[in-house]
């Protein structure tokens, strides 16, 4: 084979390397194909020195190949469609957070309605905060009118009310 033939399979022994490390994310083998990988990047270097005057050209390419591969993987993986399924969903902060115990202790006896059912226990809105209440009764049904009877810690205890 010409020479020109041995460097250019030798370029594809790097690249088949880069490619099988970048597999060996995705398929558990052991470290199977990280060994393949290894014989292609040691052949590719071999070839580089049997073949050419000046075989530090092929560990430089090795060493800007490799990289360029992962990198170029690192970017255009989640805009295809197996990198969509494989990308974990972004998640939606929630909002407010846990009120402090000075605000919870300030709800006693105020009125609110039910934003979520309370199976005993569900959302209600007082005047915009909403808030995780516990049921004195069991099941009480959305948009209904509730009052805090009891605050213990950071657990709302809440009764139906009569709409006034």
């Amino acid at each position: 084979m010409p020479e020109i033939l041995w460097i250019l399979f030798a370029v594809l022994l790097l690249v088949a390397c880069a490619a099988l490390l970048v597999l060996e994310i995705f398929i558990p083998s052991l470290g199977l194909i990280s060994l393949f990988a290894m014989a292609c990047l040691a052949g590719g270097i071999w070839i580089f020195f049997q073949y050419t005057a000046l075989g530090w050209i092929g560990v430089v390419i090795a060493i800007v190949l490799i990289p360029a591969v992962w990198i170029i993987v690192y970017k255009l993986l989640p805009k295809t469609k197996i990198g969509r399924i494989l990308e974990l969903k972004k998640v939606e902060q929630a909002n407010g957070g846990i009120p402090d115990l000075d605000q919870l202790e300030s709800l006693l006896g105020k009125t609110g309605v039910v934003a979520k059912p309370l199976r005993p226990v569900g959302i209600c809105d007082f005047g915009g905060n909403k808030v995780v209440c516990v049921s004195e009764t069991g099941f009480i049904e959305k948009e209904t009118t509730v009052k805090v009877i009891h605050v213990e810690g950071n657990k709302i205890t809440v009764r139906k009310t009569e709409a006034v």
